[in-house]
């Protein structure tokens, strides 16, 4: 279990959140969801040490963010990265192996064998030698996911991954963030379609500037939560959409 205690972060004098507290359970699929600006990428940027809190910590099953950064796999958001960097897709996979091998070791022929299958499982294995610019918004994307595969991380954590790509794309992540759940392992996706909430996470976490409603989708998805996150009207369309 991933838990955040008392989380404050602000940029200059303003608070981004304040004193946020909400635990990511393993072997489940959180979802985080909240209007634009609400501090979602904020706070995971702060659980990762990306960015300095003011007050609070992150307890990872009892350890700290360096004992267990390794296993820790993080797919930022798309416009992030620098996609003119000389790098192509086999290399990209090939790093969610350095965690483990440390300074001064090679990849070993069994490294190289694990990023090609993880490329066979999320259908990258004829772009292997494309430089990433070249790759559409989906196919970008699943390669970092076969990074994380790769690295075998118990913490798997993915800010907007289904902004700007297909539907195969999202399909086949899907499938590899189900497989991870089903093995235990702790899955966070900070995400903006809400009107695929119910059939894509089994958690969820609502902000906007702190915790509106954190738990089990079908308690805290309700139409009182999103119209006091967004508005009354966004809630009104949402769950007639529901009853449908």
């Amino acid at each position: 279990m991933l838990k955040v205690h008392n989380l404050t972060v602000a940029y200059s004098d303003t608070p981004v959140f304040t004193d946020v507290a909400v635990n990511f359970n393993a072997g489940k699929i959180t979802g985080i969801i909240g209007p634009n600006g609400a501090g979602k990428s904020t706070m995971i940027k702060a659980i990762l040490g990306l960015i300095k809190a003011r007050t609070g910590n992150v307890d990872f099953d009892g350890q700290t963010l360096k004992q267990v950064r390794k296993q820790i796999a993080y797919v930022e958001q798309r416009k992030d990265i620098d996609l003119t960097f000389p790098i192509n897709v086999f290399d990209v996979v090939l790093t969610g192996t350095y965690g483990r091998l440390g300074l001064f070791r090679e990849p070993s022929k069994a490294d190289r064998q694990r990023c090609q299958d993880a490329l066979d499982q999320l259908g990258l294995a004829e772009f292997a030698q494309r430089q990433i610019s070249q790759l559409s918004g989906g196919q970008l994307q699943r390669v970092f996911v076969a990074r994380a595969i790769v690295q075998n991380a118990s913490i798997i954590i993915m800010d907007e991954p289904f902004v700007g790509i297909d539907l195969q794309s999202e399909t086949v992540i899907m499938r590899i963030l189900h497989q991870w759940r089903d093995e235990g392992k702790t899955v966070i996706v900070v995400h903006h379609d809400l009107n695929k909430v119910t059939h894509y996470f089994d958690e969820l976490v609502i902000l906007n500037h702190g915790i509106v409603a954190a738990g089990p989708v079908a308690e805290v998805y309700t139409p009182a939560n999103i119209e006091r996150t967004f508005s009354a009207d966004l809630s009104q369309v949402l769950f007639a959409k529901e009853g449908n």
